[in-house]
């Protein structure tokens, strides 16, 4: 344990810190890469996986060196690394863009999750009936139920506390995906055939359009873009590590980890899911299998339970964020700083402490985002759109930025040019995704409804 300076002590090491980063990483978007690899094909396919691999890991290294300022203060967030070298003038559109994006993304989980609820019924139904049954199911209550376990685990004070969902995330993460792989490689093995091609799909076939093909294509880069971010977690990871090591030589070893591990996943996964499936890959490699049956429920079954860790994750600094905030502007409110002790009454020893703002505020923003997640099922496409259009500032610019300022690279410079570069190439992918993630919204909207969610 280290005493911060700040009273706070911080239990963080190399692992708590790599299972962080895999369950920021690895979400439940690794299912969709064999589809994003099909869009592009065996030429580009593993290549931009890799790409966005190196790019990820380049630019989380560079990050991590700003936790603490030149004076040795840290910095807990994201924001706060932007506002000690970037200014204030680049907090607003930086916080806005953040926490938006964890916010999102937990919309998405909670629709995922009752997804693969319903993936799991759906398994077991068409086992029983046949394959050719009608099976249907709804979402809606399973997106409560998901919700209910959430606003328990919401009250755990801080990222640090959740370590234990990340670890049990990451093993979920890591499970799904071995039997995604696994089903893949049976389905290849008994076929016998590499299918797909060198640039998937060409327009014309399959009543496949050039319009179809360019927004498919764009939307795939930015499913790999956005299945590689996790900077707008990463300096919140790195404040739960502990020192002695420097917290960014921690930091950078568990990126290089998490994003290591990552890959090969990614490309092991896309590329074999590719040979099995071709151009027809789906787009949750889940659901290309219904047998067996057993081994497919609990691929879904670990997505689930993924899902609830991750979720935590993700919105555990939106909660230090607005509580931060809401302690500072009124500083004499008990409402805010009252420590309450509940002691469990299975084991005296043990108490549970909270303020009545974290019980309150913290259950109406699960409940909240519950129904919003009831009330617009397509919202996984806006997760895209918002995906899209945060790689290019958080995963890229601020970081490059921050870089070539306290270093003072020159203008102009070869070392200038090539950053810069890197920067207009994340700026090019954020578009052209935002493109193709717009094309498909516009597409759901017309055959969503509200607070109806089917599988």
């Amino acid at each position: 344990m280290e005493e911060g300076g700040d009273g706070r002590i911080r239990t963080g090491t190399l692992w708590t810190a790599t299972a962080h980063a895999i369950t920021a990483i690895i979400g439940s978007g690794v299912l969709a890469v064999p589809w994003s690899v099909a869009q592009m094909g065996w030429l580009l396919g593993p290549l931009i996986l890799a790409v966005f691999a190196y790019i990820t890991y380049y630019t989380a290294t560079l990050l991590s060196d700003y936790y603490r300022s030149p004076a040795g203060r840290r910095n807990y967030t994201y924001i706060g690394v932007v506002k000690a070298y970037l200014g204030t003038r680049d907090v607003l559109v930086c916080g806005i863009t953040q926490y938006s994006m964890l916010w999102v993304t937990s919309i998405g989980y909670t629709i995922t999750a009752a997804t693969s609820i319903m993936a799991v019924q759906r398994s077991d139904c068409l086992h029983e009936k046949g394959h050719n049954a009608r099976c249907r199911a709804s979402g809606n209550l399973y997106m409560i139920i998901f919700g209910a376990i959430e606003i328990v685990l919401s009250q755990f004070p801080n990222l640090e506390k959740v370590t234990f969902l990340s670890v049990v995330a990451s093993v979920m993460a890591f499970g799904y995906s071995f039997i995604a792989l696994y089903l893949c490689i049976v389905k290849f093995a008994s076929d016998q055939v590499i299918r797909g091609s060198l640039v998937g799909d060409m327009p014309g076939t399959m009543g496949l359009s050039l319009s179809d093909k360019i927004w498919h294509f764009f939307q795939a880069v930015g499913n790999i873009a956005f299945a590689y971010t996790y900077a707008m977690l990463l300096v919140e990871i790195q404040d739960t590590i502990k020192s002695p090591p420097p917290e960014h030589e921690t930091m950078k070893k568990a990126s290089m980890y998490g994003i290591g591990l990552t890959t090969m996943f990614y490309i092991s996964l896309g590329c074999v899911g590719y040979a099995a499936f071709g151009n027809g890959a789906p787009g949750n490699i889940l659901t290309g299998f219904h047998e067996p049956f057993w081994l497919v429920d609990i691929a879904n079954i670990g997505v689930i339970i993924h899902l609830i860790g991750a979720y935590q994750v993700f919105l555990q600094p939106v909660f230090a964020f607005y509580e931060k905030w809401l302690a500072s502007r009124w500083p004499t409110v008990g409402f805010f700083h009252k420590i309450y002790t509940f002691r469990l009454p299975f084991d005296k020893s043990r108490s549970f402490q909270f303020t009545l703002c974290r019980l309150v505020l913290r259950t109406v923003f699960v409940v909240f985002t519950t129904l919003v997640s009831m009330m617009l099922p397509f919202f996984n496409a806006v997760l895209g759109l918002l995906g899209a259009m945060a790689f290019w500032p958080l995963t890229v610019y601020y970081p490059v930025t921050m870089y070539i300022k306290q270093s003072k690279i020159k203008r102009g410079t070869c070392k200038w040019l090539v950053l810069q570069g890197l920067s207009v190439f994340a700026l090019i992918v954020s578009l052209v995704s935002a493109v193709g993630s717009v094309a498909d919204i516009i597409q759901r909207l017309k055959h969503a409804r509200m607070f109806h969610i089917s599988y």
